[in-house]
């Protein structure tokens, strides 16, 4: 059985899909159908930057969504690829909304709004510079989470995402994050402070989370074809309700990435594809588990080598 798992931020680069995009009528459409939802050329953001503009959170969760949406679309559609036939879809933090779109949950342009929307309430959610992001390489949940017991008293921070033993990476303010980089030196754990400009996955979101419940409430979620495995619990979502209500969540919760891998193949998932720029969570579940079969769709000739 396999799973259909989508990226979330930070696999974004200038050029990505120009391939399918110069080849394919689909994703032209799909293009200019985004360009018009959003009411800017998100199209020419992507296929020619600049970067600086592409990674701001508002434009990076569209962008990276409408990438995702077009690869499926195009195995769909035009190789004749069942991709429906995923026991589960899933995604990483943004990702998950891509999941949920591509398994009907929700409609593309509803997904490319609220993507947007939802980027820049994160981005504005702390003023600029004073949060961000660290990663804890080559450590586990629980060493992570026992410091930041131990240390409770001078710093606060948060696991953010849970991406992978040995790679743990934790949001806060500025401020606690130095002191917590040099207790994760004392204890030799490596740590690389990450390019971002917010500190996502925390209780520091609690402004994006009032802005993403009112828009959220908003929107029309339908009953989608395939099982969702949810960042927040790491389990299976039942129905649409339940999958508004995680999704608020997810602003301020660890992303349980690690625990959601494991669920899946503890359930017969032997065989993952990722669908959308870059490779991070291929990397990411090789880390997880060797064993299973890993496939990244980005090109045409991705699709065409894709046996399911």
């Amino acid at each position: 059985m396999f799973s259909v798992i989508f990226p979330g931020q930070g696999s974004q680069i200038v050029g990505m899909g120009k391939e399918i995009y110069d080849k394919f009528n689909i994703v032209k459409d799909l293009f200019k159908q985004a360009d018009d939802t959003l009411n800017f050329s998100i199209s020419k953001l992507i296929l020619e930057g600049p970067k600086e503009e592409l990674d701001l959170t508002a434009n990076t969760q569209p962008a990276i969504y409408l990438i995702s949406y077009s690869i499926f679309k195009l195995a769909k559609n035009e190789f004749n690829l069942d991709l429906n036939k995923a026991k589960y879809f899933a995604g990483h933090s943004l990702g998950e909304y891509s999941a949920l779109s591509c398994a009907g949950y929700l409609d593309f342009s509803d997904t490319l709004k609220i993507l947007r929307i939802r980027g820049g309430a994160m981005q504005n959610a702390v003023p600029k510079g004073q949060g961000g992001m660290v990663a804890a390489l080559g450590s586990t949940v629980d060493v992570i989470e026992k410091i930041l017991t131990e240390n409770k008293e001078n710093l606060k921070a948060q696991i953010a995402n849970d991406n992978s033993d040995g790679q743990i990476v934790l949001s806060g303010k500025t401020e606690d994050l130095e002191k917590l980089i040099q207790i994760l030196k004392d204890n030799s754990i490596k740590n690389i402070k990450l390019p971002v400009s917010a500190p996502f996955h925390c209780e520091l979101m609690n402004n994006a989370t009032k802005i993403m419940t009112e828009e959220l409430n908003k929107l029309n979620f339908k009953n989608g074809q395939n099982k969702l495995i949810s960042n927040v619990t790491a389990n299976e979502i039942k129905d649409p309700d339940e999958l508004k209500n995680l999704l608020i969540k997810q602003i301020e919760n660890r992303v349980r990435w690690r625990e959601s891998v494991i669920n899946m193949i503890e359930n017969d998932v032997d065989h993952f594809i990722e669908i959308g720029p870059g490779k991070v969570l291929s990397g990411l579940v090789k880390r997880i588990n060797r064993n299973v079969k890993i496939d990244t769709l980005n090109s045409q000739s991705d699709i065409e080598g894709l046996k399911i």
